[in-house]
């Protein structure tokens, strides 16, 4: 008797584990897979075609790819074969791939070259339908990356990137996301250039070659519509670093997919131009649903603003301590023009400062609360001294 019971459990147990295992392990549908993805994506721009496709085990191979960049100028780009590996069938038809390998990309276009290598997406997830309201509605990765870049003219390279790569990571709750990347080692050697006013600004600039990097990151959160640009930040050698902060609310999960279903109009009708304008209007009605909250821009010096007084003087045969003075003496002017109200003296005051002494400058905007789209446009159209004080600009040189 027990060994029956035994027997019986042992069976039962297999049983159990058999439909489980076939829950678990059921084959993959690749071409569901690929018509989620460009569902996904369709509110871009481009649409992901395979010429076949084949599942082996749990990875999907999509064979003889070609990626279509539609809008006015369509485009296509051959990629080859993708390996969507360790594909994973989720509830409600959604799909998350471990990662996805593409191929070294080669371009080549009459002297100009092309070439990317080590690209990769890691942690997607494609949804299984895109018309819910939240997180879950989009197509999302854990991280993009891309190794070296090279363009190339005449067999000469021009431009190139070390590396790029990009994260995202949802709340525990998933009801929010945040967001980092960075672009590092760009190097742009502009020697090349022909043109003789252009050669010339160049060489004055001392912009014959230009190394930096860029970084960039920040935060969403679809239910109150709040999108916080925390810093963007451009930063190159022997001229500057340029950042930027950003933020707004409004910018919900309904207001996204108004955006792109305007866009997919734009897209379906490129060269029709009261249909692009019409369209255009209607992106701007959609931006009147969000509102200001904070933004900062500042710029700290390396060099650049000293050589480009020095350049521009000589442009007026003169020096870049006279330019110098010039720019000081012309600002009052310039900035009655641009009916700055009470901020005008402040302004002079900082570009004053920074000429003098280019460390840093840096111009605010951060209202008490924040400031509806409508409400800023129609100060702008109504009473345009008024907006540097609605949303509380005020600007400051030299910052320790």
């Amino acid at each position: 008797m027990t060994h029956f019971r035994t027997t019986t459990r042992l069976l039962m147990a297999s049983a159990a584990f058999a439909v489980l295992s076939g829950q678990a392990f059921a084959a993959i549908d690749g071409q569901d897979l690929l018509a989620k993805i460009n569902a996904a994506y369709s509110a871009g721009s481009g649409v992901l075609k395979a010429e076949s496709i084949e599942v082996n085990g749990n990875d999907v191979v999509l064979k003889g790819t070609t990626f279509t960049a539609t809008g006015p100028q369509e485009k296509s780009i051959m990629l080859g074969n993708l390996t969507l590996q360790d594909v994973t069938a989720e509830d409600g038809g959604a799909y998350h791939i471990d990662r996805i390998e593409f191929p070294e990309v080669n371009v080549t276009e009459e002297k100009t070259s092309f070439n990317v290598k080590d690209l990769y997406l890691a942690g997607v997830r494609v949804p299984g339908s895109t018309t819910g309201d939240d997180l879950n509605s989009l197509m999302m990765y854990e991280e993009a990356h891309s190794g070296p870049i090279i363009v190339t003219n005449d067999g000469k390279q021009v431009f190139a990137i070390s590396e790029a790569s990009g994260s995202v990571s949802l709340a525990e709750d998933e009801s929010s996301l945040s967001f980092e990347g960075s672009v590092t080692g760009i190097k742009a050697d502009l020697t090349s250039v022909e043109d003789a006013n252009s050669k010339d600004a160049i060489d004055g600039l001392g912009l014959q070659t230009v190394n930096g990097d860029i970084s960039v990151s920040g935060s969403w959160e679809p239910a109150s519509g709040t999108i916080n640009l925390e810093d963007y930040t451009f930063d190159f050698t022997d001229i500057g670093s340029l950042s930027l902060s950003l933020a707004l609310s409004g910018y919900t999960m309904d207001l996204v997919k108004q955006f792109q279903e305007t866009a997919r109009t734009m897209q379906a009708d490129p060269n029709n131009e009261q249909a692009q304008q019409a369209a255009g209007i209607a992106m701007f009605g959609l931006m009147q649903q969000m509102s200001f909250k904070s933004a900062q821009i500042s710029f700290e010096d390396a060099g650049i603003t000293k050589r480009g007084l020095d350049y521009a003087g000589k442009q007026q045969g003169s020096d870049g301590e006279q330019m110098a003075q010039m720019v000081k003496g012309m600002l009052p002017i310039l900035l009655a023009q641009a009916k700055l109200g009470a901020l005008q003296n402040e302004v002079s005051e900082a570009v004053n400062a920074f000429i003098d002494d280019p460390k840093n400058i840096t111009v605010t905007a951060e209202p008490e609360k924040e400031v509806p789209f409508p409400m800023i446009m129609g100060a702008a159209m109504g009473a345009p001294e008024s907006v540097p004080a609605l949303l509380g600009v005020s600007v400051t040189a030299n910052d320790e």
